[in-house]
């Protein structure tokens, strides 16, 4: 639109109508461009609306790893709104590739590719400096910081993917925070002291400097002038000064002579030689054979081409004279008559030529395993050209990396792991206590216990790889057989399950097993039987076989509980009594039926028949029919009183038998009695005599001898061949069984009390059985692991008398025999010698000759004074070559990691001049004959024409003979450093079956402490102790103190149940007799009177003691009719405490033992019938109440009628009753479960499982035990639970490892050397065992040793020969020293023989640097001074807080002026710092004197105290002024730290109405009177005139000078505080008045004295 616009313009012209030719052709182009731009928008639109989209790349796939594989990505055309439409909407060469080449990444790789992480770039900061700065820099600014990753291959460092890095390890990150830290300015420290003045006369320079601190950081100001100076003057000079001074110039480089010059020589002596040969040759040719080969030889031995080329060649310098003021000027101003040599003869620098790298060797490691830790693997080089002159010395000539085997053919790597051999049995002894009286026996020991193993390491893979290995051995064999038509199946490979062979076990590096842990023995359960039951009848052996007339009357008692083995030890549980007539089944008569009279009267003589059962021997009712054979119960024969006959009650039941059995002494008896209830009436019969009412009989008429089978313990399980094996899967208490066995037993008749007997006497039928089936448990050989590798020889070769070392070899047992299998070997342990292995070669230099020595060329000294002579210094060079110790030619490199240093291959040598005086070396000084004070001495003696010479002759310049005092050699020792820890003397422990038991073995005792001792000489050096004739130790006895274990007493009896029916409990004690010391095992919770309990629920039989009550008595009428003798009366009766027993009643006993509760009544109130009255007999037992007891129900008891009375009379009712009422007659029962008991052990049990048990009670509805039965009969349920399982924590003492030996001496020399020995805990202390003591490590000194080292002396003053100033040179000397290993000591020279075996290296610097070039400068020079020590290492911090930025030293150099006029030449001063560790944070503080006047110094501080300039805040500065504006200028006024003007002490301010002061006015005076001054013991207070000064100088008392008005004019603070101080008082006093006034109240009595209650006043005392 726009062009259509511009165009109709161009057409149109003013005042022109009608359309001009050239228009059309302009809307014809118009109309083209308009059709072909509405093309090309349309085009733009679809190209523009439609878009390529790709999702991401997908893996890279591919067969192979590496750079070959493929990914792809899904590529398609979607519209700019996002929908996706078709491919073709797109631009098609515009499409995206959807596939590309890439890096296929394996597993492999991460061993060939890393990232390489650069270092942080500088860190730069992120806010803009537009920004306001604050005025004070706090922390610093933040910024930003980046690295370089880049991911690369290992080998060759080429960059690859980021990719394949990212695979295995996410790319670290690339930018992080950083500070920039507030700028720091130089700090400097204070300046030194003045230095001389620089001239003896005249005007000179005097100057002082001063050294860096801390350099400039982060954009800190520069530092400030070092130095200072100032004019100084001397007297005047009287001569006058030199102006010109002789200077020399450095050495110029060495140089090679001209090789002309070289090659004329070499022809000119090439030619001669020739010449020489021949006329040689032709004199003597052996003789020149002879020579040809000595030169041969000596060219090889030197060996001088191949490592060293030395060449010497000439240096020289230059000699000036130099005016004051710097400028050269010509030599004949500098007045001197010898000059300097300007010339001297050098080596050519030569640098450290090296070979090409070896190729890699191969991996050390050649198994495949990612966890332990990689291989190496190495190469190296050769030394070409050693370097001669050079100041760097040869690179490493090996080099070793890491590495790693992979691929298709390597076998994993051998693996190792820990073994253990079965537990030892399990013993209970070592948790005994010490004073547990089972020590002493501990056979039956059981409960908790301890038992422990051996450990040993093994190579765990042993198998897989023998497996592997036979498969490529199987694989080889297939492959070599190819002819052969089919390959043999592959055998499946199976492995013996054998014990590996152990090995080393530094091999195994995983935790170590555990060695000992708890267990437990089965405490065997003692077997408990019930009480004996009562005799039984006589019966027959056998009722299935009744034979003869021999019987057995039996009593028995059953099992209670299940012991441990079966019943085979339990006693006896049958006793028999032979008897006569036995019989197997017998009638009882259980009741007796009514009286019946005889011929069916009302009264008189009758019958009873008897109620029968039948019963069997056991006393069990069975069929009657069983019985027929028994005598059956005739009738009794009875009275049924008539109205007026006497009447008599039932006759009781049998008492108890009186004795069990009857013999010659004893006789059962047993009665029954019954009494009179009526007395008889006229005609009627009469009652009996008292005789009459009582019955006698015979009892347990059987005799005393009791029989019984008595067995044997069960014999060895014996195997039986004639029974077939059993099932292998058989087990016998849980151990697996291989055959079955017989055990057989001796079965005996015993009679009670006498000993064996017969068979006979016994009932054969119930004998024990005297053989039974047992099963064998399988037989236990001794498993042994094999031998172990021997133990390595050492493979490196000995050094010369080395003792033989041995090699040995072990196994381990790993199953010990049992159950009568194969024993063990007798030897575990084998050594052997090892074979002699090689001895070292030892390496040594082999110098040989020194040649010629050489000067400088001719043409270049031949301009030099003397130069026709020649002679002079030069050097001389020599060839070394590396020798074994036998002489044999060794390669270099041996010589250079063996032999030491090397030698000099140079020295400066002399050609001696015609003048020069030439001697002898100095012989060796003279052996000291151990005379103190003696000397020795060496020599030396003149050669050639020097002997004639007066000169050379002249002792004082060139002495011939030199002494030198021997040493006084004389000893002392003192003992260093602190005592040892006590040390047991070292023997062997006592050890049982492989357990240390704690207390056994020897922990504690007598021992010794050792401390060091150190033996100095006469001049106070450490030498050997060995020459104070020292073992090199004071030996002191000390005590370690044995442990005490916590010491009870004995278990107290256990107390009666506390109750006697039902469940208890009971109680025993143990006290407190010691308490533990020393670490002795720790006593168990005690109470507050040191007892500990143990408590057990106990039952008690509620019917163990019972009532036993006699008949009642006649019925005594209290109210006597004679006539009737009837009426109420009273009647007793006889009532006992009985012991219950299986027989019934047996002992009386104490009353107190029955429930006085339930005690029958011994007398009641009766009536006593009259003749013709009815009789009735007793009251029958209550019948029992209904449940529940909720007074529904009643309870009836009934009597019979026994005479009946006459008529007109009756009888009263024969049936009563009662309503049944809760706890008084009807009862309600239920069970009670009692608490638990404490876990019970074992009598011979520590620890361990134990039981706790509870019991059961039957409780009445009104809180009384009773018998269980009562609960029993009413079918309660019993969900109870009445034993359970607990444990109690078994007492381990602490079990510790055997000391190590010594560790090696901390020190190799010196004082401080300590040697250490530790021990481990094996088994950590549990329960109430004993603790683990503190110390598990000990420490010893060792001897003490002197140390030696090589040390610099001080460096020499810089020397010019024969010129006053410019490059000399500087010495130092090595000495040895001695010292005691500590930093401080400086150390003390000795003979250098004594560092004779130490490499000279001094600060860790192999290079001996002797002699060095220095500068001395020429009057009037500028120069720089030498550099200061290192400065204190400083951290970059805050408040502080080191930020990370590292430690920084620093030096400097100060320039120091000679002339003035000089300055322009100065250099500049110097700076030089250096990384450093072990940094301090240090800050800077003002620090200010006190003010003097309006003045004080002001200056700044590091934090160790050094004085410094720069580091503290400008702006924090405190003032150095404090003069006042206008000054005070009136008397006695002063400007105070306001600024503003006082008055001094003593004045008071008057100040003027604008607040300044006017003038000091003298204030007045309160003098307090010393104790001095008698006279004055008043205080007074005196005015005194202003104008006048006091005049009470004279000390006698003090004055205080109170000043009550500030300078404002107000009153001060203190006299507000002083009055209202003496406000305070005066209430105080007028209180104290008026209470001491007061009339005080008449205290009220106290009645009852005792009841005043204690009061306790705490004084503050602390014995309180």
């Amino acid at each position: 639109m726009g062009l259509s616009k511009g165009s109709a313009a161009l057409c149109r012209g003013p005042g022109v109508s009608a359309v001009p030719a050239r228009c059309v052709g302009v809307l014809v182009v118009l109309l083209l461009l308009g059709i072909w731009d509405a093309r090309a928008q349309s085009e733009f639109q679809t190209s523009s609306v439609y878009l390529w989209k790709t999702g991401p790349w997908g893996r890279c796939m591919g067969d192979e790893c590496g750079p070959g594989g493929i990914q792809t990505r899904a590529v398609w055309c979607a519209h700019v709104e996002g929908w996706t439409t078709l491919p073709t909407n797109c631009k098609q060469p515009e499409r995206p590739d959807n596939q590309q080449s890439c890096f296929r990444v394996c597993d492999w790789h991460k061993e060939l590719y890393d990232w390489q992480i650069g270092s942080w770039n500088q860190c730069r900061p992120v806010l803009s400096r537009s920004h306001e700065k604050p005025l004070e820099c706090i922390r610093g600014e933040e910024g930003i910081q980046t690295r370089d990753i880049i991911c690369i291959q290992k080998s060759n460092g080429v960059p690859a993917e980021d990719v394949i890095c990212e695979y295995f390890e996410p790319k670290p990150r690339q930018e992080q925070g950083c500070l920039i830290p507030c700028r720091q300015d130089c700090i400097v420290a204070e300046f030194g002291p003045w230095s001389e003045c620089s001239k003896t006369c005249g005007n000179g320079l005097q100057h002082r400097t001063r050294h860096v601190v801390a350099p400039p950081q982060f954009g800190g100001s520069a530092c400030p002038n070092l130095t200072e100076f100032q004019i100084c003057q001397s007297s005047p000079c009287t001569a006058e000064e030199s102006l010109y001074s002789l200077s020399v110039g450095p050495w110029s480089a060495c140089s090679v002579p001209h090789s002309r010059q070289i090659r004329q020589t070499r022809k000119r002596g090439k030619n001669k030689d020739k010449e020489k040969d021949r006329e040689k040759a032709v004199r003597d040719p052996e003789a020149h054979e002879l020579i040809k080969k000595k030169r041969n030889r000596n060219r090889q031995n030197r060996q001088e081409n191949k490592y060293w080329d030395i060449q010497i060649g000439y240096q020289t310098r230059q000699v000036t004279c130099t005016h004051r003021n710097g400028k050269t000027a010509a030599l004949s101003f500098c007045k001197q008559d010898k000059l300097p040599i300007t010339f001297q003869s050098c080596v050519i620098m030569k640098e450290c030529e090296l070979s090409e790298w070896s190729e890699w060797t191969p991996c050390s490691k050649t198994c495949f395993d990612m966890t332990t830790p990689k291989g190496n693997r190495t190469r190296s080089r050769t030394i070409k050209q050693l370097p001669i002159g050079s100041e760097s010395e040869c690179p490493q000539l090996e080099e070793t990396e890491e590495c790693v085997s992979q691929g298709d053919g390597v076998a994993p790597c051998i693996t190792y792991g820990w073994r253990t051999t079965e537990w030892t049995e399990c013993r209970v002894d070592p948790l005994l206590s010490q004073q547990d009286k089972r020590r002493g026996n501990q056979t039956a020991l059981c409960g908790g216990g301890i038992q422990t193993r051996e450990v040993y390491c093994v190579q765990a893979n042993e198998n897989l790889l023998s497996y592997l290995n036979t498969l490529k051995e199987k694989e080889e064999s297939q492959s070599q057989s190819k002819s052969k038509a089919s390959a043999a199946p592959l055998l499946s490979i199976t492995f013996e399950i054998t014990a590996s062979r152990p090995v080393d076990r530094r091999l195994c590096t995983g935790p170590l097993p555990s060695t000992s842990q708890l267990c437990h023995i089965p405490c065997p359960t003692e077997c408990e039987t019930s009480a004996w039951s009562a005799w039984g009848p006589c019966t027959y052996e056998s009722c299935d076989d009744p034979q003869a007339k021999k019987g057995f009357k039996l009593r028995k008692r059953r099992i209670a509980n299940e012991p441990t083995g079966g019943t085979g030890n339990c006693p006896h549980l049958l006793e028999a009594i032979p008897c006569e007539e036995p019989s197997c089944y017998d009638w009882r008569i259980v009741g007796l039926e009514e009286c019946i009279p005889d011929n069916e009267k009302p009264c008189g003589p009758g019958t009873q028949a008897p109620v029968v059962i039948c019963i069997n021997s056991d006393g069990e009712e069975v069929d009657r029919q069983l019985c027929r054979d028994a005598i059956y119960p005739v009738p009794v024969v009875c009275e049924a009183p008539c109205p007026k006959d006497c009447v008599l009650s039932m006759w009781s039941a049998w008492s108890s038998c009186s004795h069990t059995c009857s013999g010659k002494t004893t006789e059962g008896k047993q009665m029954r009695a019954r009494s009179i209830l009526a007395y008889a009436g006229e005609g009627g019969i009469q009652c009996p005599n008292s005789s009459a009412l009582q019955e006698t009989r015979s009892c347990n008429e059987h005799s005393c001898t009791v029989y019984h089978w008595q067995t044997g313990p069960w014999g060895q399980c014996i195997e039986d061949m004639s029974v077939s094996a059993f099932n292998s899967s058989a087990s016998w208490n849980g151990e697996a069984t291989c055959s079955v066995g017989m055990q057989t037993r001796k079965v005996i008749c015993v009679r009670v009390n006498v000993g064996q007997v017969g068979p006979k006497k016994c009932p054969e039928s119930l004998r024990p059985e005297t053989v039974r089936p047992c099963l064998l448990p399988c037989r236990k050989d001794c498993i042994v692991t094999p031998f172990s590798d021997w133990t390595l020889c050492p493979s490196s070769c000995q050094e010369g008398g080395v003792t033989v070392k041995k090699q040995s070899r072990h196994r381990v047992i790993i199953q010990l025999p049992a159950n009568g299998g194969r024993e063990c070997p007798d030897s575990l342990f084998e050594e052997k010698e090892c074979e002699a292995s090689p001895i070292c070669y030892s390496y040594r230099w082999k110098t040989h000759k020194w040649r010629r020595c050489q000067l400088v060329p001719w043409y270049v000294r031949q301009d030099s004074p003397g130069a026709h002579e020649t002679c002079g210094p030069g050097l001389q060079a020599r060839a070394i070559t590396c020798r074994r110790q036998d002489g044999g030619q060794a390669d270099i490199s041996e010589c250079l990691k063996y032999a030491g240093p090397l030698p000099s291959l140079t020295q400066m040598c002399q050609i001696p001049c015609q003048d020069d005086c030439q001697f002898t070396n100095w012989s060796k000084f003279s052996s000291c004959n151990g005379d103190c004070g003696g000397v020795r001495t060496r020599k030396r003696t003149l050669v050639g024409k020097s002997k004639k010479r007066d000169k050379c002759k002249n002792s004082q310049l060139y002495p011939l003979i030199e002494n030198q005092f021997c040493p006084c050699d004389k000893y002392s020792a003192q003992p260093v450093g602190i005592w040892s820890d006590c040390i047991l003397p070292e023997g062997k422990m006592e050890v049982l079956l492989g357990m240390k038991v704690q207390g056994d073995v020897k922990e504690c005792g007598q021992g010794y402490r050792y401390q060091a001792m150190a033996c100095y000489d006469q001049n106070n050096r450490l030498v050997e102790t060995s020459r104070c004739n020292s073992h090199g130790y004071i030996e002191e006895a000390c005590i370690i103190p044995c442990p005490s274990d916590c010491k009870l007493s004995e278990w107290s009896n256990w107390s009666r149940c506390s109750k006697s029916c039902g469940s208890g409990v009971k109680v025993r004690s143990k006290w407190l007799r010691e308490k533990p010391y020393n670490g002795g095992r720790p006593c168990p919770k005690l109470d507050h009177v040191n007892q500990v309990y143990e408590v057990v629920p106990c039952h008690s039989d509620c019917s163990q003691y019972v009532w036993v009550t006699e008949p009642w008595s006649v019925c005594k009428v209290t109210n006597v009719d004679l006539k009737e003798n009837c009426g109420e009366g009273v009647q007793t009766r006889k009532v006992r405490c009985m012991l219950n027993t299986a027989d019934g009643p047996s002992d009386t006993v104490e009353d107190y033992l029955c429930d006085p509760e339930e005690m029958p009544l011994g007398a009641r109130k009766c009536t006593l019938p009259c003749p013709e009255d009815c009789v009735m007999s007793e009251w029958g037992s209550w019948s029992p109440c209904s449940l529940p007891c909720n007074g529904s129900s009643v309870r009836e008891r009934s009597a019979e009628s026994l005479r009946q009375p006459n008529d007109g009379k009756s009888c009263p009712a024969a049936t009563e009753t009662e309503v049944c009422t809760l706890n008084k007659n009807c009862y309600h029962y239920d069970y009670n479960v009692t608490d638990w008991s404490t876990c019970q052990l074992s009598e011979k049990a520590v620890c361990g499982n134990g039981i706790k048990t509870r019991m059961l009670d039957c409780v009445r509805s009104d809180g009384k035990s009773v018998d269980l039965k009562y609960c029993e009969e009413l079918g309660l349920e019993k969900t109870w639970q009445m034993n359970t399982s607990c444990v109690v924590e078994c007492p381990v003492n602490c079990q510790l490892s055997d000391w190590s030996p010594w560790s090696e001496c901390s020190q190799t020399c010196g004082l401080t050397g300590k040697m250490i020995r530790r021990r481990t805990i094996n088994q950590p202390f549990q329960g109430d065992g004993r603790p683990c003591p503190s110390q598990m490590e000990q420490f010893k000194p060792c001897p003490v040793k002197p140390c030696y080292r090589w040390q610099y002396g001080q460096w020499s003053a810089c020397k010019v020969e024969d010129a006053q100033c410019g490059e000399g040179t500087r010495v130092r000397n090595i000495s040895c020293v001695v010292y005691d290993g500590s930093i401080e000591d400086v150390g003390k020279v000795v003979d250098e023989e004594f560092c004779g075996e130490i490499e000279p290296i001094i600060d860790g610097n192999k290079k001996i640097i002797l002699e060095e070039s220095c500068t001395v400068p020429c009057p009037g020079d500028c120069y720089l001074r030498e550099w200061s020590e290192w400065s204190l290492c400083q951290l970059t911090c805050v408040n502080g807080e080191d930020l990370g930025f590292g430690g920084i030293q620093v030096r400097s150099r100060a320039v120091i002026i000679q002339e003035l006029e000089n300055q322009h030449l100065c250099p500049e001063q110097a700076l030089e710092t250096r990384p450093c560790n072990d940094g301090q944070c240090y800050e800077y503080k003002w620090m200010a004197s006190p003010w003097k006047g309006s003045s004080r110094t002001v200056w700044c501080q590091r934090s160790d105290g050094l004085n410094v300039t720069g580091g503290c805040l400008v702006m924090r500065q405190p003032d150095a002024d404090r003069s006042c504006n206008p000054p005070c200028s009136q008397p006695h006024a002063y400007c105070s730290e306001t600024r503003t003007c006082s008055c001094e002490d003593g004045y008071t301010e008057v100040m003027s109405s604008d607040g300044t002061l006017e003038q000091c006015t003298l204030i007045p005076v309160v003098v307090i009177p010393t104790m001095e001054d008698k006279k004055g013991d008043v205080k007074t207070s005196r005015a005194v005139n202003p104008t006048q000064p006091s005049s009470n100088q004279s000390g006698r008392g003090r004055t205080w000078f109170l000043q009550p008005f500030g300078p404002d004019g107000r009153l001060k603070t203190w006299v507000y505080g002083v009055a209202a101080g003496a406000f305070v008082l005066l209430i105080f006093i007028v209180s104290m008045i008026y209470l001491a006034c007061k009339k005080p109240k008449k205290p009220q009595r106290r009645q009852n004295n005792r009841l005043k209650p204690l009061t306790l006043a705490y004084d503050g005392d602390a014995d309180m």
